[in-house]
């Protein structure tokens, strides 16, 4: 593993990091951050088309990598609605935590990954670090039944979401289709979900998504995701870093999503919420590290 895979593996950590981030600061509600993300990664995807001439897939290919996009709006949408409640530092380790668990037990029940009773105690071991890490994360000092509520109404939108999140990362893999190939059917499933969430929103008098600037300007927080989905793709190939390593690597967007909500969105720390924080983070962080390593 050379230092230019390593590089290829980071930018996607960046990316996603400063995808949450880019989306507080552009602000406006959840639809309108879903519609600009969604908007943004289909304009890039096009483009990415029509330079590399990539040939368009149809039939079951097409269904699939289409419904994997679609997948991703839904969870992304819940996500949004638990940023709203949580806030962003609060619920980027919880997110990533439930990823990281959700693809070592696909993994394991599906893929026939842990074969082995060590690489068993390891793996259950790292996921036991995660949900330590995560429990961290939430901790409040001075915590109040309003505060309380929001943050068991986060976490149950963020493991809904998750349900979203697999179905992004497990359609693709029913069929056998080249990373860039898939990457606009994806982008148009995400769009096509967005627009229709939209129109429904816009039946609400209070909601003008489509008139809103806010939805214009989270096309920026959507060309950083789609950086982010191009550069996995190239990172998870065997050739490069491979799926585990590339997915771990990934997933330290957490790092720079946590700290961006606390440091640029300014959603206040206490000094002893910050020490809870940052030593959930790094449970988070080496758990995702040893499930990568595991076979």
């Amino acid at each position: 593993m050379n230092a230019l895979n390593i590089l290829i593996g980071l930018v996607p950590m960046v990316g996603w990091g400063l995808f949450p981030i880019l989306t507080g600061k552009f602000g406006g509600k959840p639809i309108n951050q879903i519609l600009g993300a969604t908007y943004g990664t289909l304009i890039m995807a096009i483009v990415v088309a029509l330079v590399k001439q990539t040939s368009i897939i149809g039939g079951k290919e097409f269904l699939f990598t289409f419904i994997s996009g679609a997948c991703w709006s839904l969870g992304q949408i819940l996500v949004f609605y638990a940023f709203t409640e949580m806030g962003v530092s609060r619920t980027m380790p919880i997110s990533t935590g439930f990823q990281l668990i959700g693809a070592s037990m696909w993994g394991v029940l599906v893929l026939g990954e842990w074969s082995s009773t060590s690489a068993k105690l390891i793996g259950f071991f790292s996921i036991l670090l995660i949900i330590i890490g995560v429990y961290l994360t939430t901790y409040g000092e001075n915590k109040t039944k309003e505060s309380g509520s929001s943050a068991v109404k986060g976490v149950i939108l963020v493991l809904l979401a998750e349900v979203g999140y697999l179905g992004y990362s497990a359609f693709p893999q029913a069929i056998e289709v080249d990373g860039f190939q898939a990457f606009l059917p994806q982008a148009l499933g995400m769009a096509v979900v967005a627009t229709i969430f939209a129109v429904v929103t816009k039946s609400n008098r209070d909601s003008k998504p489509f008139t809103t600037k806010s939805s214009y300007t989270n096309i920026i927080s959507g060309f950083f995701f789609a950086l982010a989905a191009l550069t996995y793709l190239i990172s998870a190939r065997p050739d490069v870093n491979g799926l585990a390593t590339g997915f771990t690597l990934s997933q330290m967007s957490v790092i720079i999503a946590t700290l961006g909500g606390i440091y640029v969105l300014h959603e206040k720390k206490t000094k002893k919420e910050m020490v809870a924080v940052l030593s959930g983070l790094a449970l988070v962080v080496v758990a995702g590290v040893i499930t990568a390593f595991i076979k």
